[in-house]
């Protein structure tokens, strides 16, 4: 029992690296498909799309960065790692936000890419303010991103 709450710290550092990941990687791939279909048209372009394409790939760099800085911050990376339940609870919902935000946020920044390659399709002077549609959406994921780790630096703190 005593080694329960490492293994929910773990769940949640794994939980936001696979899933944000995991969103990312549906987000890349379909921002490469409109990528790869606007450099069949005008191969010109590859440089603007590509960085639409990428954009949704952030998520799961944010995703990674929560999952070692819990195994940092548990002590899984440089040595012991005897945690209680409640400060092992407290990292798993501590890890969720990046979760879940990252999933879905990945997602739906690929959606905006793909508007915003068909909108350089047509009008490749436009590539700045079609960029901004997707980099909207990463706010959410950044404000997610911050409360993960403002939450696990706390949580170390706290006399559970």
């Amino acid at each position: 029992m005593g080694n329960l709450g490492v293994v929910l710290a773990l769940l949640g550092a794994v939980l936001a690296a696979l899933v944000a990941g995991i969103g990312s990687s549906v987000g890349v791939g379909m921002s490469g498909e409109a990528a790869a279909g606007a450099v069949t048209e005008d191969p010109s372009l590859f440089s603007k799309v590509l960085i639409l394409q990428l954009l949704p790939g952030t998520q799961g760099i944010y995703g990674l960065l929560i999952g070692f800085i819990t195994l940092t911050q548990i002590g899984i990376m440089g040595g012991s790692s005897d945690i209680s339940l409640a400060k092992g609870t407290l990292y798993f919902l501590a890890c969720l936000p990046m979760a879940i935000v990252g999933y879905k946020s990945a997602i739906r920044q690929a959606r905006a890419s793909v508007a915003a390659i068909g909108l350089v399709v047509k009008r490749p002077d436009q590539f700045g303010k079609a960029m901004i549609f997707p980099a909207m959406v990463e706010t959410y994921a950044i404000l997610a991103l911050l409360i993960s780790i403002l939450s696990i630096f706390g949580i170390a703190s706290l006399p559970v």
